[in-house]
């Protein structure tokens, strides 16, 4: 907000190389999640770095926040939002949240089944600035972690 931020390609870079260094500690990724458009952002660098091999395709995501999986949802029912070129691409069935080993969690139960995974997952939580919601339950799991 008061500060201006580098751009869009060198911020995905960081992302991939902070999700590579982490599966190649052994560790989870976890990333605080705003529920409106951020995760939606994240899904879909996330499906461009898969389609590309940056990442892996079998990379266990897990969105983590019943807000943000209603929102992505209302995006996909609203094509007419998109740009010209993601909305073509979803007319010819690319849909850009699609990952192929993406897991909603709505329930609490889900949420805290997913702290029995010790490594190689992708964590999208709430809240954003993780000063509550269920980010911090996933960072008080794997922070301690070297």
């Amino acid at each position: 907000g008061d500060r201006l931020h580098k751009a869009i390609g060198p911020s995905v870079d960081e992302l991939r190389d902070a999700i590579l260094d982490t599966l190649k500690r052994g560790g989870n990724t976890i990333i605080p999640t705003f529920a409106l458009e951020r995760a939606q952002d994240l899904l879909y660098y996330l499906r461009e770095m898969m389609n590309d091999n940056q990442i892996p395709t079998n990379l266990p995501v897990f969105l983590d926040s019943p807000m943000a999986i209603s929102a992505t949802e209302i995006f996909r029912r609203h094509p007419e939002c998109f740009n010209p070129a993601t909305r073509e691409n979803l007319q010819h069935g690319a849909d850009p949240f699609a990952l192929r080993n993406l897991h909603f969690t709505r329930e609490t139960s889900e949420s805290m089944g997913i702290n029995l995974i010790k490594g190689g997952a992708l964590i999208m939580a709430g809240s954003g600035m993780a000063t509550g919601g269920r980010v911090t339950h996933h960072l008080r799991h794997n922070i301690w972690r070297e």
